[in-house]
């Protein structure tokens, strides 16, 4: 019902308006679809469950060069697989054109810690002058 007069007590007007919310639920319903169809998509490269933590943070200059190890050992640095033999070679020469000389490695947390430590190994003796590990934080309970 739009803006309408109804006569009141006494014969004074009183005016009623109602406001119509089924174009608000319309456009909601659309802009929901929409996210419902397009999240999946944003979801690209390599699935990896990170341990989680209680941690802080950091604060960076520049994009982290990151090493992610899938649940199958794999490796992958900037979207492209490198076999562990060819490591060390790679991030010698993408290390020497960077000013920040970390690398962050992402590692699935079903690897056994003894492949991880080995990448790392192989990062320290590429260069690298800070290494960290990528963690989601914990959930508070």
């Amino acid at each position: 019902m739009g803006m309408g007069q109804i006569k009141g007590s006494g014969g004074s007007r009183m005016v009623l308006s109602e406001i119509n919310v089924t174009p608000l639920v319309d456009v909601m319903l659309v802009l929901l679809i929409m996210f419902m169809v397009t999240a999946p998509l944003l979801q690209q490269g390599l699935e990896v469950e990170v341990p989680q933590t209680k941690g802080a943070g950091m604060d960076l200059k520049q994009d982290p060069l990151r090493i992610i190890i899938g649940k199958d050992k794999s490796i992958k640095i900037a979207k492209s697989s490198i076999k562990m033999t060819n490591l060390r070679g790679k991030l010698k020469s993408i290390l020497s054109e960077r000013k920040d000389k970390q690398v962050f490695i992402e590692a699935d947390q079903s690897v056994d810690y003894g492949f991880v430590a080995q990448i790392m190994t192989e990062v320290k003796q590429a260069g690298a002058t800070g290494l960290g590990l990528i963690t989601q934080p914990a959930m508070v309970e």
